[in-house]
């Protein structure tokens, strides 16, 4: 039987293919691993979560105890200390608070009662809520009625006989443990805690050492570096946040008792912790003071102040105190933020929700500092997925110029259009575009896809322009506008598609300045159609190179090009180098041109300049 011959590249492919499935595979068991221990070993892990958040809020007090001479022990005792006095002392007062609530209880179900009735009364009798309990009472009769048709039909002999169930009397022991059987399981955790700080704060910088050990020993100074970074902003963030909310809850208990809401303390401490949880926290908060109000109230206003008490007071911490103290976001984005409440609810409970945040914005500074843990910061973070030059490049294969124009829209409110071009994703697409032309990977019918999408893009500019407000044109510049105003540019495309988008970009620029341009594309100046090109009295050619490294053509073109227009100062640019590779490879001197820029800035900046020179001599022969 004749072997069947193999075809090339196919058994490295398949392997690949099958590598990159195994890691796939073995990502996922990972995965599934670490959550299904996070899930069956809550005992011990949210005790440790609390430990290592608390760190970070109680370790600046620690550095703060150890600079003035305290000890290593005694500091960490003194802030584990205080820390937990504090939280003794407001679990004391929700107990107190919830002790007066479940007194007044019966008091608040009667108010509920007659609101009921009321709004009832008010609905009318063929009111959907009337309709809604008629409908609700006839399923009950129906449901209970052959049970109770059953019963009717029995002999009486035959019915069931009650019987009542008395436990014995408890013993003192026994009620001593179900006194204490439900405060167990708090200062069992409480007790985990309070060893699991002690430790973290007393080897802190051994922790720390052991991590940079795990994750980034062949980088000792970048990665201690990024670390402490991580860790000292996260410890602001925890401080600042508990102190933003700290006052949030004192205000939201003055407001609540003004109005007359019950137990204001306790709905103050409950929105200070709830508001932990973004989007959803202040929502969440509102909940229990609101309905108390319903039940409090026999009308409605006290509801009425109680959630405009919120309202009002909510955007202010969000919307002003802290943008100004930390920025507008907290580095996760909306969505992650949502999934992560989610995640962490399902996973830990109630305790999940108010550690899913800051868990989560552990997580995001791990994957901006830690490079084996990018992937947290690309998932969970607020930052584009893709780099603008990466998202204006798939914007182009997609053939999207109105999503690509949005985006510039929002670039242009603070930058110029050559900014845009430069360093809003433009240049740096058709980079990525030049790459994959390198490795065979995009065809030409969709380089010329690409170019027509660009200068659709570049028509939607068209308005903008490439000055700022303080950057007037003066009266060189007017003269510059008269002189080369009828012969203008040559923006010459050197290999193709890509070349020319970029030259009708460089061409917009220049006509921004006053310079008129046109764009030339390869075709024109190859070696067959150089004798037919006409050019004459064009005072400057730019040639446009997106491959870096392209002297050796570059030289030829400018020799043919020396030869049809003597008198015209030629310009290269070299988009894919910046400026330290240019004057490293001298340029200039290889490639025989009159000047060189790797930027489309650079390169009408030095247009203009030698325009200059001509308008400015003949203003002064004048």
């Amino acid at each position: 039987m004749a072997k069947k011959p193999a075809t090339p590249g196919y058994e490295w492919g398949d392997g690949l293919m099958r590598g990159r499935s195994n890691r796939a595979s073995e990502t996922a068991v990972v995965i599934a691993a670490v959550v299904a221990a996070l899930y069956f070993g809550r005992d011990i892990f949210v005790p440790l979560a609390l430990a290592v958040l608390l760190s970070f809020v109680l370790a600046p007090l620690v550095l703060q105890l150890r600079r003035i001479h305290v000890g290593r022990v005694p500091s960490v005792l003194v802030a584990v200390l205080a820390a937990f006095i504090v939280i003794f002392t407001i679990g004391g007062v929700i107990g107190g608070q919830l002790a007066q609530l479940a007194e007044r209880l019966p008091e608040y179900q009667v108010t509920i009662k007659a609101k009921i009735k009321s709004v009832r009364g008010s609905a009318g009798e063929n009111s959907i809520v009337n309709r809604a309990t008629s409908i609700i009472k006839d399923l009950q009769t129906e449901v209970a009625q052959p049970v109770d048709a059953a019963d009717s039909a029995r002999p009486a002999a035959q019915k069931p006989v009650p019987v009542e169930i008395r436990e014995p009397p408890l013993a003192p022991l026994q009620i001593i443990q179900r006194a204490a059987g439900p405060l167990l399981q708090p200062l069992a955790t409480t007790g985990i805690v309070v060893i699991f700080l002690f430790f973290i704060l007393l080897q802190r910088e051994d922790l720390r050492d052991r991590f940079i050990r795990l994750v980034g020993a062949k980088d000792l100074q970048h990665t201690t570096q990024a670390l402490d970074d991580g860790v000292s902003r996260l410890s602001r963030y925890f401080l600042m946040q508990c102190a933003i909310n700290i006052a949030f809850g004192i205000v939201i208990a003055a407001g609540l008792l003004a109005i007359g809401v019950p137990n204001p303390v306790l709905w103050g401490i409950l929105a200070r912790l709830l508001r932990f949880v973004p989007y959803i926290g202040a929502v969440l908060a509102v909940v229990f003071p609101a309905i108390l109000a319903v039940a409090v109230d026999p009308g409605w206003s006290m509801l009425a102040w109680t959630i405009g008490l919120f309202v009002a007071v909510e955007p202010i911490p969000s919307q002003v105190v802290e943008p100004l103290l930390y920025g507008n976001s907290t580095g996760m984005s909306a969505v992650a933020i949502v999934v992560a409440a989610a995640f962490w609810t399902w996973l830990w409970g109630p305790v999940g929700l108010l550690l899913s945040t800051p868990l989560t914005e552990c997580l995001v500074v791990l994957g901006r500092h830690v490079e084996r843990l990018q992937f947290l910061d690309v998932l969970l973070g607020d930052r584009p997925a893709l780099s603008p030059g990466e998202s204006f490049y798939q914007r182009m294969l997609a053939g999207d110029p109105d999503e690509a124009a949005r985006q510039a829209e929002i670039y242009l409110k603070g930058h110029t259009l050559s900014d845009y071009y430069d360093n809003g994703g433009p240049m740096a697409g058709l980079g990525l575009a030049q790459l994959d032309v390198n490795r065979g990977e995009l065809s030409h019918p969709r380089q010329l896809e690409v170019r027509e999408t660009i200068a659709g893009l570049v028509e939607d500019l068209s308005e903008h322009g490439d000055t700022s407000d303080d950057d007037k044109p003066d009266a060189q510049a007017l003269a510059v506008r008269s002189l080369w105003a009828a012969t203008g540019v040559l923006c010459v495309a050197r290999r193709g598609a890509l070349d020319e988008a970029a030259a009708c970009m460089l061409a917009q620029l220049l006509e921004k300045h006053g310079l008129a341009a046109r764009v030339i594309p390869t075709q024109a100046v190859s070696a067959a159609n150089a004798a037919r090109f006409d050019a004459a009295g064009a005072p400057m050619v730019c040639l446009s190179y997106l491959e870096a490294g392209g002297f050796t053509s570059a030289r030829y073109l400018v020799r043919r090009l020396r030869r049809r227009l003597p008198q015209a100062k030629i310009l290269i640019g070299f988009w894919g180098l910046d400026d330290a590779e240019a004057v490293n490879l001298n340029a200039i001197a290889e490639t025989g041109a009159d000047l060189i820029a790797t930027s489309l800035k650079r390169a009408v900046a030095l247009c203009v300049e030698e325009a200059r020179g001509p308008a400015a001599a003949k203003a002064a022969a004048e």
